[in-house]
């Protein structure tokens, strides 16, 4: 693949740590650029209007930002994980976790299983639109009584002629009001096990319209055809419409089931590595802005006649926050490397998860601290990277499954 933007850009002015090549600094550059100029200067406003427009996906899927590690022959870009990791860093520093995932999660967890496991026509259905910013697609796996017990869904998809007939909620799904479809896990057998689960492809009725591509009460009512999806109210992830999505008696043809059925677990695990690397990713990109951001505002204030940098305390703190990111970057950007050479890294991953979503939560808190009361408002946006940050230890998998994943790794 190839980049337009010339000149190199790393954080600290450090230079490229491989995986990452003056090709990726060039795609870093220009991403960086695209975002301080179209996002950044919106981010609050559209935190506060708890939306993203629809027309940042559209413009997004111009650029090809979020295409990047997709084939040519989809729509993509032709690039590959390291193409894909600049952009998860890149938004990941630049915007808020709400836009971040609002932009990142059609292409990162929900179109992946249909790459992996469609069919050429689902493929051509499904993905170009989505890279194009002409749709948006969601992943619909949790439920308000099931999370990480993949196994307890109660979805259920009911064999008629010509299809399935679903019934169900699905909970905390990302991008769910604004979705034109959902890529479903269903039961279609009562075994009470992983070999029950299926993957649909349910879609939306008609739009209701351009006038209305930006109301989430419209695109979240039912339209006639059995959905509803109603945004949930959050801590963080503000500019991202989470949802609580309904299936009342939809009809979903035969040739919207994605992969084998009742084979639908190893669609569900097919694509974790890669979600957690890319928070990982995200979140060592996020730690280096809030340091960025503690360190020049504490050389600037001023307290008891001197600045707030020149206390030892304070560089005390300040050398931890770089030692902790530091180390973070070490773990990830290792299995990274692992990960694009094709060697199994089910261990490092989660360890990177769970390492990086803890300490990125404690960066924030810490930067806030030493931003004083200033940092509890809402003009330095760091108050917002808190509460943003607080989802990590919980989303792709809780810290707790993190650690019994790597308990049972151990042999325990």
């Amino acid at each position: 693949m190839t980049t337009t933007s010339p000149g190199l850009d790393h954080a600290a002015g450090r230079l490229p740590s491989p995986p990452f090549t003056a090709e990726h600094e060039e795609l870093r550059a220009a991403i960086r650029g695209w975002i301080e100029r179209e996002v950044r200067p919106h981010v609050q406003a559209w935190e506060d209007a708890k939306w993203v427009p629809t027309a940042v996906f559209r413009r997004l899927g111009e650029l090809g930002y979020t295409a990047l590690a997709y084939p040519t022959a989809l729509g993509g870009q032709g690039g590959d994980h390291v193409h894909e990791a600049v952009w998860a860093q890149e938004i990941g520093r630049g915007s808020s976790g709400g836009i971040a995932a609002a932009l990142g999660a059609p292409t990162t967890i929900a179109t992946p299983p249909i790459v992996k496991f469609g069919t050429p026509a689902q493929q051509e259905r499904w993905v170009g639109p989505v890279l194009r910013g002409e749709r948006v697609a969601a992943l619909a796996i949790t439920e308000p009584g099931t999370g990480s017990d993949v196994a307890g869904i109660q979805t259920r998809a009911e064999r008629v002629d010509g299809g399935f007939v679903v019934n169900g909620e699905k909970s905390f799904i990302t991008g769910g009001v604004r979705a034109q479809h959902y890529v479903t896990a269903v039961k279609t057998t009562n075994d009470g096990g992983h070999g029950g689960i299926s993957f649909l492809v349910v879609e939306r009725g008609e739009h209701p319209g351009v006038e209305h591509e930006d109301d989430p009460a419209a695109l979240g009512a039912d339209r006639g055809d059995g959905i509803s999806a109603s945004p949930l109210e959050k801590l963080g992830w503000h500019a991202s419409d989470t949802a609580l999505v309904s299936f009342r008696d939809v009809f979903v043809p035969e040739d919207h089931l994605l992969g084998e059925l009742d084979g639908g677990f190893k669609l569900i695990m097919a694509n974790f590595q890669w979600e957690r690397l890319s928070m990982a990713l995200g979140a060592v990109a996020a730690m280096e802005a809030v340091l960025e951001q503690t360190t020049a505002f504490v050389a600037e204030r001023r307290a008891f006649g001197r600045r707030v940098a020149d206390f030892q305390g304070t560089r005390w703190a300040l050398a931890e926050m770089a030692t902790t990111i530091e180390a973070s970057r070490a773990l990830t950007y290792e299995t990274l490397r692992k990960h694009v050479a094709g060697i199994p890294v089910i261990q490092e991953v989660t360890m990177a998860k769970l390492m990086t979503q803890r300490a990125l939560v404690e960066i924030c808190d810490r930067g806030l601290q030493l931003h004083g009361g200033a940092g509890y408002m809402k003009e330095q946006g760091i108050e917002r990277a808190l509460r943003d940050a607080r989802l990590g230890p919980i989303g792709g998998g809780t810290d707790e499954i993190m650690k019994d994943v790597l308990g049972r790794m151990m042999g325990l």
